[in-house]
């Protein structure tokens, strides 16, 4: 039984508050988006937790990433991104992604993907992708990008995010 009900904002839609902390309650897992500038050639990169399996064939994936981003403009400008799944021990790596200017990059270690791109050393698995569409959604993009490789990189939990805060998954026994 619900314990709670509807409570309209402006405009009879729930308020954005509202919206966050009950949607909080679905866990989600964090990925970070990686590529090498094609300007300046430099790592670049950012944090979602709003990534998901699209279709299998062919093989799609969906991230979104807010129209306020500075880093997706360097990302789109690459030929392909590189999504890192990362791992409960990561949380670190997501916070320095998701900070607002600076070299997002000092201090990671990483190795090429075979796109050239970004694979953090740690991160649970990677799929290079190739960006097929781009769908404007409220104060985001939702960007829909065609799998071009992908493999395991290394072994653990994920990185969880669940009621604005991060963890892991603890397996069932």
């Amino acid at each position: 039984m619900p314990t709670g009900h509807f409570q309209p904002g402006q405009n009879g839609r729930p308020d954005s508050l509202r919206f966050r902390q009950v949607l909080g309650r679905f866990a989600t897992g964090v990925v970070a988006i990686t590529a090498v500038d094609p300007l300046d050639g430099l790592p670049c990169g950012l944090a979602a937790n709003s990534f998901t399996s699209v279709s299998l064939d062919p093989p799609l994936v969906a991230f979104c990433v807010a129209y306020t981003s500075t880093s997706w403009p360097k990302l789109r400008g690459a030929k392909a991104l590189t999504v890192n799944v990362l791992a409960e021990h990561q949380q670190s790596v997501c916070a320095q992604l998701a900070a607002k200017g600076g070299d997002k990059f000092a201090g990671l270690e990483w190795t090429e993907s075979p796109g050239g791109n970004p694979v953090l050393e740690g991160a649970l698995a990677w799929l290079d992708c190739a960006v097929e569409a781009e769908h404007p959604a409220g104060d985001h993009v939702i960007v829909v990008a065609r799998v071009l490789r992908l493999d395991t990189h290394a072994d653990g939990g994920p990185l969880v995010f669940f009621r604005g805060g991060y963890g892991g998954f603890v397996e069932p026994s």
